[in-house]
């Protein structure tokens, strides 16, 4: 009897399991955010308890993890709206290597080694550093890499300035351009910062979204 309670709820989260990360709309382990992560791990351990204590009503196992998929979609919707509480919850990308040069100092910030580098582009099957123009430590873990060219020209990566109507110090620091220089740009387009959603640098020329065409 036990042994068929076991093959019940085993087969029963499995599914339930499945339909629940339907909802919350998830992909993949690689793609999970910190939030994500840890829903999943609350989500495990609850499973893995109901199935070994069956003299428990699989109720309390069903009502935790509806709240937790209530709770997940409530904030994913909250992230939507909110590029602060994004940010907070779901960090951001850091630019490891700008140009061909490592940021040292955003590697120690981020407490990502050097060893963590050369790992993750043994994986992308790249040979050396020199061959990388930008990479980008992404919220995820993951790093994106971008290689040089055939030619090996530098390129302007177009480094988002304005995101959900915030303008990005860091990016205009980096392209060398102050907040008083993107103002009166966008003056001339009839814009302010707040009029736009999203906006990136790329050969002097500016190209946004505006928050009226959403």
């Amino acid at each position: 009897m036990e042994l068929l309670t076991i093959v019940f709820r085993t087969t029963f989260f499995y599914f339930f399991i499945v339909l629940a990360y339907r909802i919350m709309g998830k992909r993949e382990i690689g793609q999970l955010g910190v939030i994500d992560l840890i829903v999943s791990i609350l989500i495990a351990e609850l499973v893995a308890i109901s199935i070994e204590n069956i003299k428990d009503s699989i109720f309390f196992t069903i009502i935790p993890i509806l709240l937790l998929v209530v709770l997940e979609v409530a904030l994913a919707f909250i992230s939507i709206k909110s590029r602060t509480f994004r940010t907070l919850f779901g960090g951001k990308p850091s630019l490891i290597i700008a140009n061909g040069h490592v940021n040292y100092k955003e590697m120690v910030r981020q407490r990502y080694s050097m060893d963590d580098l050369l790992l993750s582009l043994r994986q992308n099957s790249i040979k050396s550093i020199d061959e990388i123009e930008y990479a980008f430590l992404e919220p995820n873990g993951k790093l994106s890499i971008f290689k040089y060219n055939i030619l090996r020209t530098k390129s302007n990566y177009p480094m988002p300035i304005i995101v959900d109507g915030t303008l990005q110090e860091k990016a205009l620091s980096y392209i060398k351009k102050d907040k008083c220089w993107l103002e009166e740009e966008l003056a001339n387009k009839g814009l302010q910062i707040e009029d736009v959603f999203y906006a990136f640098k790329k050969k002097n020329k500016i190209f946004l979204i505006k928050k009226s065409n959403l």
